[in-house]
């Protein structure tokens, strides 16, 4: 290619592409944020679980395979990133049932996903790419319109050594995204399905959800536990030209992924977590002050709380979001505990305990 012809090319992906501002629709694509955990053992017994990088979740159906993973942020990475999500089998699942479907998904907020115009005439194309390696398998990726049951797929071959996938999913003028904080699209990794979901053919391009289809061709992840898969540096952007990953911050990808999840976690057997006022003689009202609002009312999990004062912790029994006196910035914990005297203002801890937690979940 001659000089000229390079500088024209230059000139129509500067033209054809967006490679300023926020490009990457995807949150905590080079996994390098783990709220919960960094790693977690027997994945896969529950449904919708997060179990270790923030965003990213399995969607398991039908018969609840009896396969199972140990999933972690690992720091086996292709040149350029920090992070990575290991997906190690643990147990096998060699007899598939029809109904079984396994995929790794992250979901999108339809207010976050306007500039496709998707469902109009002007309706982009996105990309996906992504870097992966593990054992040596075939799976199929795909974006899924939740609002109008549409979706499409591409299949990509792992292979032991890391290697950047690019695939350009087209435009559809059929089906807009509502714009509002709910759940409109997923992109998602499709890694074990039973003939439900894989006797027809893989769609390509756009269409109605055909369950058959989506995962059409793919090996299953779980077939040994010898089976490993490694994925980073995911990105969806709107083009058919997949730009370099859009890296950002520590903190500035901490702060996206704390609008569906917060921890605050003790630094010390009585660390301070929550702060409040008795209510009434067995309960205290505490807040929770967030570093970004949530993206909706939260859902409480708590472990080894207690209500600690002068006297030492004195276990908290249960803990609940108040709704009456809650708000997307400053969510309200009734606490449950004993001994307490009302407007005195107490602390929420830990119970001897350097682990205890409070989380605040609004995932999708």
């Amino acid at each position: 290619m001659t000089k000229a012809a390079e500088l024209a090319k230059m000139g129509e992906v500067l033209t054809n592409s967006q490679i300023g501002g926020r490009r990457n629709i995807v949150i905590n694509g080079a996994m390098q944020v783990a709220q919960r955990a960094t790693s977690a053992t027997s994945v896969l017994a529950s449904t919708a679980v997060i179990p270790a990088c923030d965003r990213w979740m399995f969607e398991v159906s039908g018969s609840n395979t009896s396969g199972r993973l140990t999933v972690s942020q690992s720091t086996d990475t292709p040149n350029g990133f920090g992070n990575s999500l290991k997906l190690d089998v643990t147990t096998a699942d060699t007899s598939i049932a029809a109904d079984e479907f396994v995929s790794l998904v992250q979901r999108i907020e339809g207010q976050n996903l306007q500039q496709l115009k998707k469902g109009t005439s002007d309706a982009e194309r996105v990309t996906l790419s992504f870097f992966a390696k593990g054992t040596a398998k075939k799976y199929a990726c795909g974006f899924y319109d939740v609002d109008n049951s549409r979706n499409v797929h591409a299949h990509f071959d792992v292979t032991t050594s890391w290697q950047r996938f690019i695939i350009n999913f087209p435009a559809d003028t059929t089906g807009a995204f509502d714009n509002d904080n709910a759940n409109s699209a997923f992109i998602l990794f499709n890694l074990h399905a039973g003939t439900n979901f894989s006797s027809g053919t893989l769609n390509t391009t756009w269409q109605s959800n055909d369950n058959t289809d989506r995962a059409a061709g793919i090996d299953s992840l779980l077939s040994s536990t010898d089976n490993e898969l490694y994925i980073t540096g995911v990105q969806l952007e709107v083009g058919e030209q997949a730009t370099p990953f859009e890296h950002r911050s520590f903190g500035e990808e901490l702060a996206l992924c704390q609008r569906y999840y917060q921890r605050r976690t003790a630094t010390n057997t009585r660390g301070s977590l929550l702060y409040g006022n008795g209510a009434n003689s067995t309960t205290v009202i505490a807040w929770a002050d967030l570093l970004v609002p949530l993206r909706s009312a939260p859902t409480l999990t708590t472990s080894g709380l207690a209500r600690d004062d002068s006297n030492g912790p004195v276990s908290v029994s249960s803990a609940a979001i108040n709704t009456t006196y809650s708000s997307l910035v400053r969510p309200s914990v009734s606490c449950t505990t004993t001994s307490v005297s009302q407007y005195r203002p107490y602390t929420i801890g830990g119970n001897n305990d350097a682990s205890a937690y409070v989380g605040l979940d609004s995932e999708l």
